[in-house]
């Protein structure tokens, strides 16, 4: 490959494993901290942000609660599902609750037992088709190419809003390294932040206005996530997969 974009805590593995090389852009400058990472072997390029989305025909906005922490109330049980791999969106959820009330929610959220499904898009899709009524971890670009269509789907962005980071990064081996850097100058450019924007996705770049600069939200740091996801991930798999 000459190129990789995916999820950053990914893309960091990639940087532990030698696999890409650091670079730089110009276009590094209108990026915030958080898509910056101190060895410079990944940038984000944009984020997802994990919202509510909920099926318009089965419920309502005004039904849902404003934080959270509302959705451990007993009225939701048979009503919600989750992604089943999100479980670095609890380690956000968690660090923004702080972790004994953080650790409390998702207990309460594990006994009103949510639906489990693997795919962001599918759960974008079983909640538009009705099959799931509300999805606490919804990606809003996924839900917003459904809506855009007419599709009864709809989303919020409800406290803690947590996103993560996606990572762009180039190949240590590439066999192409001088047209993967200008790809990646590209896509970090105000032309490509902009595409991106028009494509529904979240650009990270200061020139663009986007869900981030609207909305209270806490950013995962990939870092941070990747040294302590096997941690993350038993509780998660304790809670919703047995």
């Amino acid at each position: 490959m000459d190129v990789v974009e995916t999820n950053a805590p990914e893309v960091e593995a990639l940087a532990r494993e030698q696999v890409i090389a650091p670079f730089d852009s110009p276009y590094v400058a209108d990026l915030p901290a958080w898509a910056i990472p101190p060895h410079r072997r990944w940038f984000s390029d944009r984020a997802n942000l994990w919202v509510t989305g909920y099926n318009t025909d089965k419920v309502k906005g005004e039904e849902l609660p404003a934080t959270l922490a509302g959705f451990a109330a007993p009225a939701w049980k048979g009503r919600l599902s989750l992604e089943a791999t999100d479980y670095d969106w609890m380690s956000g959820v968690i660090s923004s609750m702080g972790e004994a009330r953080g650790e409390e929610f998702f207990r309460q959220l594990s006994a009103l037992k949510p639906e489990m499904r693997k795919g962001h898009v599918l759960l974008a899709q079983l909640v538009a088709a009705g099959e799931l009524q509300v999805c606490l971890t919804i990606y809003s670009g996924n839900a917003d190419s459904i809506k855009s269509k007419g599709g009864p789907i709809d989303w919020r962005p409800i406290e803690p809003l947590v996103g993560r980071p996606q990572a762009l990064a180039l190949a240590a081996n590439a066999p192409h390294p001088h047209a993967a850097l200008l790809f990646a100058d590209f896509v970090l450019s105000p032309e490509g932040m902009h595409l991106l924007n028009e494509m529904g996705r979240v650009p990270a770049s200061r020139t663009q206005k986007t869900l981030l600069d609207a909305n209270k939200y806490v950013m995962i740091d990939p870092i941070r996530s990747t040294d302590e996801a096997p941690r993350w991930e038993k509780l998660w798999n304790e809670l919703f997969l047995k």
